[in-house]
C-alpha cells in the first residue's frame, strides 16, 4: 500500500479519512507518527492553511502528505470566524467558548439573516515542492440558530440549523451527517480524483 501521513494529530479525521483510502490503496499515518512539529496557520483562507500544514507533513517525514481546513462561516459576520473557527474565542478556546461569542453576536441579527455554512477543504501534496496540489472542497449551508438542540457532533454543529432537516447537525446521525457535511463532500471529491490518478 502507498504510505500517505495526515498533517493532524485528530484521530477522527484518522478514522474517517483512513476509511475512504483504504479502499484505494493507501495507508495513511498520523503526522504524530513521525514527531512532525506543529506549525503555524498562517493564512487567510482554508486553502492556505492545508497547504502549509500538508506542505510542513511533507518536509518533515518525506512522504506525501494529507492535510485539511474547515470552519464556518456566518453571513452577517462578514463571514466569520471563518479560519479562525476553533479559535473564534481566543487561543485555546472550547467549543462552549465559541459557541457563547457566536451567540452573543448574533443575537439581535433577525432569523432570516443569519444564513451561514461550514466548509471545508482538504489537500494533498505529492511532496513537499508539489506545484499543482490536489485540492478538494465542500461547502454545506444552513443557518444559525440562538439555542442549541442535538448532542451529536462537535464544535459548532448544535447551533448549525438544517431547514430542509428541520433539525440542527448535531441532531442528525453519524452517517447522515456524513453524507451530506462540507467534509464528506470534500472526501467524495478526494476519492474521485485519487480514483484517477496515481500518488
Amino acid at each position: 500500500m502507498k504510505q500517505l501521513v495526515l498533517a493532524s494529530g485528530n484521530p477522527g479525521k484518522l478514522r474517517e479519512l483512513s476509511a475512504i483510502l483504504d479502499d484505494l490503496g493507501y495507508q495513511l499515518s498520523a503526522q504524530s507518527e513521525f514527531n512532525v512539529s506543529e506549525v503555524a496557520e498562517t493564512g487567510t483562507t482554508f486553502v492556505e492553511n492545508a497547504i502549509i500544514k500538508a506542505r510542513h507533513a511533507a518536509i518533515e517525514t518525506g512522504l506525501p502528505a494529507l492535510a485539511d481546513d474547515s470552519g464556518i462561516e456566518v453571513d452577517a459576520l462578514d463571514g466569520a470566524p471563518g479560519v479562525y473557527s476553533a479559535r473564534f474565542a481566543g487561543t485555546g478556546a472550547d467549543d462552549a467558548a465559541n459557541n457563547a461569542l457566536l451567540v452573543e453576536k448574533l443575537k439581535s441579527v433577525p432569523k432570516a439573516e443569519r444564513g451561514a455554512r461550514y466548509r471545508a477543504v482538504i489537500v494533498l501534496m505529492r511532496h513537499a515542492a508539489d506545484p499543482s496540489p490536489l485540492i478538494c472542497e465542500g461547502d454545506w449551508e444552513g443557518m444559525i440558530q440562538l439555542q442549541p438542540s442535538g448532542d451529536g457532533g462537535f464544535g459548532y454543529d448544535p447551533y448549525f440549523y438544517l431547514p430542509e432537516k428541520g433539525c440542527s447537525s448535531a441532531e442528525l446521525s453519524a452517517a447522515e451527517k456524513n453524507r451530506l457535511s462540507h467534509r464528506g463532500q470534500a472526501l467524495t471529491e478526494l476519492k474521485r480524483k485519487l480514483s484517477l490518478i496515481r500518488v
